[in-house]
């Protein structure tokens, strides 16, 4: 059976947290298999929130490590999709 992941990241803060959340996400490179990161823009104002999906690959081990440093960053929150294939 094969099971992907799908991480909702949301950033509170982006220019307090971007540096830390950035850190951590490249830690955990080799298991993200795709990521799409976006915030709103516009003439005026760029919005302080963050919302960046992760389509996670390899060992769940790894994904759960990812998730838990990503959780213990002050103004993160995480959310999780899973999806099995039989």
């Amino acid at each position: 059976m094969h099971q992907s992941r799908i991480m909702g990241i949301m950033v509170y803060d982006r220019i307090k947290e971007a540096g830390k959340t950035q850190e951590v996400l490249s830690k955990y490179a080799a298991a993200i298999r795709t990521r799409l990161g976006f915030h709103e823009l516009s003439r005026d104002v760029c919005s302080r929130v963050g919302t960046i999906l992760l389509v996670l690959q390899g060992d769940q081990t790894i994904w759960d490590k990812l998730q838990k440093e990503l959780e213990d960053i002050g103004g993160v929150e995480v959310q999780i999709m899973k999806f099995k294939n039989s």
